[in-house]
């Protein structure tokens, strides 16, 4: 009596459980399934969206519909649709798959995975899927080409792979141009091509290859690194620490790219510190800043061009004449055709007032550039103070540079007012000698020691010239700067204050 008890008791338990779980996946079904009009709305809805343009609003509806209905094979197709409208190819696949697998015989979901396997550069698994097509509809049209382009692709991803083995890279170029056309979500074709360009000395090429074959695949840190150095080697020192960081968000201890992302973050660092200091005028700190850069990199040309070139130019702006010219000499060896160091190399000529060859750098450098307007001035300038310099310079005459301060000139003026004072010779002849370079003496002071008639003179204009002034006449004997003539009178004695 007990057994029998107790196995009418087991029967009791048993037979609750069963109906829990029938209860359970009644409310379940309620929970987590859709009706068939629930699924139905969301297709209507995906379907208006995706003609509207709104992919992903759209993919949100198609996405419920797969959940509310998991052996519709239309669903997964048209899914892949969207996926393909919103260029994600790789997530369409593995739909078009569902839907084949679901029904074979679903001739348009074969061809549509056909032409993304053909685009990819998976010509076997493209070829299977057209013949598949072929099969159950022999004249079908569109996949006879396609067949067609996956024998011609397969052919030419052959010729191409042994033209590279060979060292032929123009012809591997010339081959893979026609690959990528066929296949142009293939990462190897273009990574391929990439590699040719290096080699014929073409990095912006290899560049322009390299950027969307990194997004062709998932783990792509070779490619990213590559980019990186290409764009280092450039001296796009941003666009190369952008590229090596993308490589660490994939993996963070990547050796390479760290090492890399290391050299080119310091590099960078101290390039744009040193473009900071020459906009504040801060031109020594900015040229040590400059010889650090050449430390950090001395095997990559453009960093160790750029250094010379912007050193060149703080030498200038700090008026140190002879210096800029060695650094600017030096520069333009390495940069014959940079119309920048040519500006500062004739700069740096006008500070040593050889003025012939600033005008002739000036010159040099609008061939290569004639719509520059810095240029055209610069000149303009230079050949203003070379024909000054033929009647009067200034600072010639006083013997001083043109980065002379006022101190320097009003001692310098001293001196000479001294030594070519009339009162110190002897002879008619001699006086009049001395009075005539007296008089320059004295006018050079007046000019360098007044910031608008320096600033005239400094810009090819002599503000005592008549011939810069309204109403002036030309010729004619000079006049005495102060606006009398101490000397007129023949004999003369006086005490002159030198001021």
């Amino acid at each position: 009596m007990m057994d029998s008890g107790r196995r009418r008791g087991l029967n009791s338990v048993l037979s609750s459980l069963s109906l829990l779980c029938v209860v359970l996946d009644l409310q379940l079904d309620g929970v987590l399934g859709a009706t068939p009009v629930e699924i139905e709305h969301h297709l209507e809805m995906g379907r208006k969206l995706l003609a509207a343009g709104q992919l992903a609003e759209a993919l949100s509806h198609y996405h419920s519909a797969v959940e509310g209905d998991s052996k519709n094979y239309l669903t997964y197709y048209k899914r892949a649709a969207v996926f393909l409208a919103m260029g994600k190819s790789k997530s369409a696949l593995p739909d078009l798959t569902q839907a084949i697998q679901l029904k074979p015989d679903f001739l348009a979901a074969r061809l549509q995975r056909g032409n993304i396997l053909l685009k990819q550069g998976s010509t076997q698994e493209a070829r299977e899927d057209f013949q598949a097509v072929l099969k159950r509809s022999p004249d079908h049209e569109e996949a006879h080409d396609q067949l067609h382009k996956a024998d011609e692709l397969e052919l030419l991803q052959e010729e191409a792979h042994e033209a590279y083995h060979h060292g032929d890279y123009t012809t591997t170029v010339q081959v893979l141009e026609r690959v990528i056309e066929l296949s142009p979500w293939d990462p190897e074709s273009r990574e391929l091509r990439a590699e040719c360009f290096i080699r014929l000395g073409e990095p912006r090429k290899a560049i322009m290859d390299l950027t969307p074959a990194t997004r062709l695949r998932a783990d792509n840190r070779a490619g990213f690194l590559k980019l990186s150095q290409l764009h280092y080697s450039l001296g796009e020192h941003h666009d190369s620490l952008n590229h090596v960081r993308e490589c660490l968000k994939l993996d963070q201890d990547d050796k390479e790219c760290f090492a890399h992302y290391k050299q080119v973050k310091k590099l960078s660092k101290q390039l744009d510190s040193a473009e900071e200091l020459i906009s504040e005028q801060r031109y020594q700190e900015a040229i040590d800043k400059y010889e650090s850069v050449m430390r950090t990199e001395p095997n990559v040309a453009f960093y160790i061009n750029k250094a010379k070139e912007r050193i060149c130019f703080c030498l200038v702006k700090m008026k140190e004449g002879e210096e800029a010219l060695d650094i600017c000499s030096e520069a333009h060896q390495r940069e014959p055709q940079n119309i920048h160091i040519l500006r500062d190399r004739a700069e740096a000529y006008i500070l040593l007032q050889e003025y012939e060859k600033a005008v002739e750098d000036y010159q040099e450098a609008r061939e290569f550039d004639q719509d520059n307007q810095e240029i055209r001035e610069g000149l303009d300038r230079a050949q203003k103070l070379l024909k000054l310099s033929r009647k009067r310079d200034y600072y010639k005459i006083l013997g001083v540079s043109r980065s002379a301060n006022k101190q320097e000139i009003i001692k310098a003026y001293r001196k000479l007012a001294q030594q070519w004072h009339p009162d110190n010779f002897q002879s008619e002849a001699d006086k009049k000698e001395a009075e005539k370079r007296f008089i320059d003496i004295a006018s050079a002071k007046e000019v360098l020691t007044d910031p608008e008639m320096r600033q005239k003179f400094d810009s090819g204009e002599d503000p005592l010239d008549p011939e810069n002034h309204q109403g002036g006449g030309g010729g004619g004997n000079r006049e005495w700067p102060f606006g009398f003539n101490p000397f007129e009178n023949g004999n003369f004695h006086f005490k002159f204050q030198y001021n």
